[in-house]
C-alpha cells in the first residue's frame, strides 16, 4: 500500500444475527480512498451506507458483527486492533460527522467544554492550548464571532451552525480521514451548500479524505470526486463521479439518476424506481436488484460478478449502453 492511500477496504462483510435469522446489512464491500479524495456512498435507506462507515471505525454493536473482510488504514488492519487502539484512532486520525448533531453534542455542556476535552484526549496539552485550537477549529468551519460562541450551549446554536461545531470537532486534530453520514441532510439548501463548499476547501487545503455517505446524488455531484452506489448491502457501480452520472452503467444508478428533479424536465413528473428495496431478511437470489430491474433476465438468477475497469466497474449481467 502507497503512502497516498488512506483507506483500503476489501470483502466487508457485516451481518446481525437476529432470532428470525441473519441481516447481512454490508456483504461484500470494496473502498479505496486516496489523500485528498472525496468518496461518494449513496444508495437508498437501508442498503448498508451508514453500516459500512460505522464498520469501518469499529462501531459495531452486538447482534452485528464483521464476519469478513480487510480494512486497512494506511496499512495497518484495524479488525486485528484491539479496543485500546481504535479509541486513540477514533477522533484523532480517523472521525466521524453524523446526520444528528446532537449525537455528538452533549446538551448540557458548553462548546467550549466539549471541544476542549476532545482534544486533550488524545493531546497532552493545556486548557489554555486546547482551547486555542478549538478556537481556531471554529473559525475554519465559519462560525461568526468564535471567542464569543464557544462558551455557548448546543441549543444556543442553529441547526446549522450546530452541525458547523460538530464539523469543527471532526477536524480538531486534523485527521486523515473523516466519515460524514449524512451530515446535510436536515439542512436547508443555503446552508448545505456553505458547508458543502466549507468541505470541498478543507479537504483540498488539508489533504483530508472523506467518505459522504448520501441519498442525495446532487449533494455528491458538487461534492465528491468519485462515487460508489450501493443497492441491498453491495456496491453495484463505482467510478469517477461524472463517469457514473454521465454514462451510468448498471440500472439501478440510472433509476436513481432517473428519479432526481431536473431543470430541463420541468412540468414532466418524477421517474420512479419500480417497488421497494428488499427487506433485511427477504434479500433475493442472484442479483438482489433483479425483482425491480427492467432489463432483468433469468441470467439475473445468478449472483452478477464485476465487470468494466479498475476505473469504472459495475455488477450487472445486462449493463445501460451508453450513450455517445
Amino acid at each position: 500500500m502507497t503512502d497516498d492511500i488512506i483507506l483500503k477496504v476489501e470483502g466487508l462483510k457485516t451481518w446481525f444475527d437476529t432470532p428470525k435469522g441473519t441481516v447481512k446489512s454490508v456483504d461484500g464491500v470494496d473502498l479505496e480512498l486516496k489523500r485528498g479524495e472525496i468518496l461518494g456512498l449513496v444508495g437508498e435507506s437501508g442498503s448498508g451506507k451508514s453500516i459500512t462507515g460505522f464498520s469501518i471505525l469499529g462501531l459495531i454493536d452486538k447482534p452485528g458483527r464483521v464476519v469478513e473482510g480487510r480494512i486497512d488504514y494506511r496499512g495497518e488492519d484495524l479488525r486485528a486492533a484491539g479496543p485500546k487502539r481504535l479509541r486513540a484512532l477514533r477522533g484523532d486520525r480517523i472521525a466521524m460527522i453524523f446526520q444528528d448533531p446532537m449525537m455528538t453534542l452533549n446538551p448540557v455542556l458548553k462548546i467550549g467544554t466539549q471541544m476542549i476535552e476532545t482534544v486533550r484526549a488524545h493531546r497532552k496539552v493545556s486548557r489554555a492550548e486546547a482551547r486555542a485550537r478549538a478556537l481556531a477549529a471554529l473559525a475554519k468551519v465559519g462560525i461568526p464571532h468564535p471567542e464569543e460562541r464557544i462558551d455557548a450551549y448546543p441549543h444556543e446554536f442553529s441547526g446549522g451552525m450546530r452541525q458547523r461545531v460538530a464539523i469543527a470537532i471532526a477536524l480538531l486534530h486534523e485527521p486523515d480521514l473523516i466519515i460524514a453520514d449524512e451530515p446535510t441532510t436536515a439542512l436547508d439548501v443555503t446552508i448545505q451548500s456553505q458547508i458543502l463548499a466549507e468541505m470541498q476547501k478543507l479537504s483540498q487545503e488539508m489533504g483530508l479524505a472523506m467518505i459522504w455517505i448520501s441519498h442525495d446524488l446532487g449533494v455528491v455531484a458538487a461534492l465528491a470526486q468519485k462515487i460508489a452506489v450501493m443497492y441491498a448491502g453491495r456496491i453495484v457501480e463505482h467510478g469517477p463521479t461524472a463517469q457514473v452520472l454521465d454514462r451510468p452503467r448498471h440500472p439501478y444508478t440510472r433509476g436513481l439518476i432517473d428519479s432526481t428533479p431536473m431543470a430541463n424536465r420541468r412540468g414532466e413528473p418524477l421517474r420512479q424506481i419500480p417497488g421497494a428495496a428488499p427487506p433485511p431478511l427477504g434479500r433475493p437470489e442472484g442479483c438482489p436488484f433483479r425483482p425491480r430491474c427492467p432489463r432483468a433476465s433469468a441470467e439475473c438468477l445468478h449472483e452478477p460478478s464485476e465487470s468494466g475497469t479498475d476505473n469504472h466497474g459495475w455488477r450487472c449481467f445486462h449493463p445501460m449502453e451508453v450513450v455517445a
